[in-house]
């Protein structure tokens, strides 16, 4: 039976080998030394590198994330304001990511290397767009927003949201990044036919994990 303590070591050894290492200079054999076990222990719980690197990623975004997969199902409570939790989670995930332990030294790394982004974004993306598109179909299906493709809008939104959170991709300062979001907002009052004003939520400051 896996041991859960030892699949956290792992994750923390690559973890902690990110600070000072881009990812294509560690080897599975780096990180079996670091976690203090062996080589073969390694691939009892992962068939390869990238495996665990997606491991740890999906385990520094997994308590906000978890919030955004619960809001699809919550119909009581209006579209836009979902969708600004959505973009709120969005937020933190990022935060997550930039500050549990020092991680701010995984990004520092991860602008010299686009495949670290690269794994973020299509994280971000896959975990939040189903939830995001079911709240935007519910809000067409009620009449509060009006476009054809729900599925797509979801993804643009996503897109634009972790290349400007992220920071990595394209570096910008936080007033840089929050004049982006107000233009997004725009476009999507503007394109989805929603009442100016409607979706002001999604400009609100990050919601704080609790």
């Amino acid at each position: 039976m896996p041991d859960a303590k030892k699949y956290d070591r792992i994750l923390d050894a690559l973890h902690q080998l990110l600070e000072d290492q881009n990812i294509q200079n560690i080897s599975v054999s780096d990180i079996a030394e670091k976690a203090g076990i062996g080589k073969g222990s390694i691939y009892y719980y992962f068939p390869s590198k990238e495996a665990i690197l997606d491991a740890l990623i999906e385990r520094n975004y997994e308590k906000p994330l978890k919030t955004a997969k619960t809001l699809a199902s919550q119909t009581e409570i209006s579209p836009f304001t979902r969708m600004a939790m959505i973009l709120q989670a969005c937020r933190n995930s990022s935060d997550a990511f930039l500050n549990q332990d020092n991680s701010a030294a995984i990004m520092a790394n991860a602008q010299e290397s686009a495949f670290l982004h690269q794994k973020y974004m299509n994280h971000l993306i896959a975990e939040l767009k189903p939830s995001l598109t079911e709240i935007i179909r519910q809000g067409i299906t009620a009449g509060e927003i009006h476009f054809e493709y729900p599925a797509a809008l979801a993804e643009i939104v996503l897109i634009v949201l972790a290349v400007k959170l992220n920071n990595t991709f394209l570096s910008s300062t936080a007033e840089d990044s929050e004049d982006t979001i107000r233009g997004l907002v725009a476009l999507l009052e503007r394109g989805t036919g929603v009442p100016e004003g409607a979706l002001n939520y999604l400009t609100l400051p990050p919601m704080t994990d609790t």
